[in-house]
């Protein structure tokens, strides 16, 4: 049996590969992508970015990189929170079968997926999208900690 000095090599190089797809979104600094938005929504999320909460159905702040009044994060894993603030309207959207839900005066359309649900405000300007891990998949509730702030710092439709 000959021993090729290559195995241990590529052994490491796997165990490197599943180590790092073994990381998971709880490190403070996850990349979030950062919408470009107009100047005049910019300024909506600036201001919204000071009026959200420093907790959200219990899990802590603590925003993603780069560092961006138009994101904010809670929690990881399945109990991950990512606020994005500027998106663009999404053709989605317009899907009439689409499901809505009012929580404390905002209205979010509801899109379902695997790694949790995701909310993206409706009838109002700049539109906000939060992405909630598993947790959520059933429970809107999340949504009532950014009723307030969302009211205040975004324009009706």
């Amino acid at each position: 049996m000959t021993f090729s000095r290559r195995r241990p090599l590529l052994v490491l190089s796997a165990v490197a590969v599943l180590a790092a797809a073994g990381c998971s979104s709880s490190d403070a600094t996850a990349k979030v992508a950062v919408p470009t938005p107009s100047a005049k929504d910019a300024a909506a999320c600036a201001a919204l970015d000071k009026l959200l909460p420093d907790t959200v159905a219990g899990q802590k702040r603590h925003d993603p990189t780069p560092k961006s009044p138009l994101t904010a994060r809670w929690g990881d894993g399945d109990a991950e929170i990512v606020l994005r603030c500027g998106i663009p309207r999404g053709d989605e959207m317009n899907d009439p079968k689409s499901n809505g839900v009012q929580v404390n005066g905002v209205w979010w359309v509801v899109f379902p997926r695997s790694e949790g649900p995701r909310f993206v405000t409706a009838y109002r300007e700049p539109y906000i999208e939060l992405l909630t891990g598993t947790r959520y998949a059933h429970d809107a509730s999340v949504l009532q900690a950014f009723g307030a702030p969302v009211v205040k710092a975004t324009k009706s439709l």
